[in-house]
């Protein structure tokens, strides 16, 4: 009987009641295509592969990672709390060390999702990578997290989240910013002035194929991982990179998605993006279990493959390699940017306004971060959105400081009800979640 080399758990929640529309891209037939797949492949027969049944997310899993304004019903559905408790019991699995690795195969996905959430934003509604992290945080005390995001899609909600957090580093590959939504990912980003350089976002050129993943996995982001040695290696696996995929303009196959797997070798995957239905996601999805598993997946070919057909021109191949330089120079000046940041201020401030364009909202920002040397830093964000509900969120890291603590709870606390319609509180430090309503 085959037997995998790791020991390896999957959740299946293909979602069969919710989908944004019958047409929609983000729809059903995502994962009944690959449940089909991993059937007639056999893949539950294998020795060592481990199917596990989605625990159902809570309130309380929700509050840890986000804001929800005016609160978590308004914005959720019962698929929202299975996807992210999918996710959830993938890392529980892993953590309890039933299985080496693990693989959330689930929707509705997450990774557009910000920390203040007053609807949805490409597809997304709650981000279920960051709520298992956060679960997994506080129930076995997990310290330095990785997350390497590889949708085509730059992960701007995951990098929202974890923008001030020192502990969380979190790598984005995906399609340049100036050609495809959310219109962010520039290497600019790096992250808040406490966390500067941990933010780490690398735009591919449109057509990029094989050649330029596997370029980038190992002259950057392994090597970035090195040098953090993360306790734990999170892969936000989008895979509509494939060249068939219909929302999108890159050359990547179902044999560079497991080679990836393969090289990055991440202790849970959670499904994100990955639009062409039929003819691409089950091919990747199977190759990257195998991959985890450590079997061969050499015989996983898409029906039109053709690696030439698909082979990425000189000029992306040039513009990777320079584009390489400037992500490790970045990367290895990250403690002297973190001081430019700070330079010698007590507060830092930035405004912006995000548009949730699945919802039509938009909404306005200001936020204010404490400069701290002892840890990620509390900060506030005064959130308003097209005459709903006004609020005041304040955060408190998992590692606050006292000066941070006693900042975090007068924030919360001096709230003028004059201003603001709602005033909350995420204590991560005591694992709570308070709100006053003004």
């Amino acid at each position: 009987m085959l037997c995998a080399k790791h020991k390896t758990g999957l959740v299946f929640f293909p979602a069969f009641d919710w989908a944004i529309s019958p047409n929609h891209p983000e729809r059903e037939e995502r994962l009944l295509y690959t449940q089909d797949q991993v059937l007639e492949e056999g893949l539950l027969d294998i020795d060592g592969i481990i199917e596990y049944k989605p625990d159902i997310a809570t309130i309380r899993d929700i509050q840890r990672t986000h804001f929800c304004v005016p609160d978590e019903w308004e914005v959720t559905t019962e698929s929202h709390f299975i996807s992210a408790g999918g996710a959830k019991t993938i890392g529980m699995a892993v953590m309890d060390k039933q299985v080496e690795r693990g693989f959330a195969l689930v929707r509705p996905p997450g990774h557009h999702a910000m920390r203040v959430v007053h609807g949805s934003r490409g597809f997304c509604n709650i981000n279920i990578e960051a709520m298992m992290i956060e679960y997994l945080r506080t129930a076995y005390k997990v310290g330095r997290v990785a997350i390497v995001d590889t949708d085509c899609h730059h992960g701007d909600g995951t990098q929202d989240i974890y923008w001030h957090d020192p502990d969380v580093l979190f790598i984005s590959l995906h399609q340049d910013g100036r050609t495809l939504y959310p219109g962010s990912g520039f290497l600019n980003e790096l992250g808040g002035p406490n966390a500067a350089g941990l933010t780490v976002n690398i735009p591919l050129p449109p057509n990029t194929s094989e050649e330029g993943f596997i370029y980038a996995l190992e002259e950057m982001v392994l090597p970035i991982l090195a040098d953090f040695k993360p306790d734990i290696i999170i892969n936000s696996a989008g895979q509509d990179n494939h060249y068939a995929d219909p929302l999108t303009n890159m050359n990547f196959s179902a044999q560079g998605y497991a080679r990836l797997t393969e090289l990055l070798k991440p202790d849970i995957a959670v499904l994100e993006g990955g639009y062409s239905i039929e003819s691409a996601l089950p091919y990747m999805n199977v190759g990257i279990i195998l991959a985890m598993a450590g079997l061969d997946y050499s015989r996983v070919r898409e029906p039109d493959y053709d690696p030439d057909g698909i082979r990425q021109g000189r000029e992306v191949t040039e513009y990777i390699r320079r584009l390489g330089d400037k992500v490790m120079t970045g990367w290895n000046r990250r403690d002297e940017t973190r001081k430019e940041l700070q330079a010698g201020k007590t507060f830092d401030q930035r405004r912006r306004s995000i548009f949730y364009d699945t919802d039509n909202i938009l909404e306005k920002q200001e936020e204010t971060v404490r400069i701290c040397e002892e840890c990620g830093g509390c900060w506030s964000i005064d959130t308003s959105s097209d005459g709903r509900k006004r609020a005041l969120a304040v955060h408190l890291p998992i590692k606050g400081c006292a000066a941070c603590r006693e900042t975090a709870y007068q924030w919360y606390e001096s709230a003028d009800p004059k201003t603001f319609d709602l005033a909350l509180l995420q204590d991560r430090q005591k694992d709570r979640y308070l709100k006053r309503e003004l």
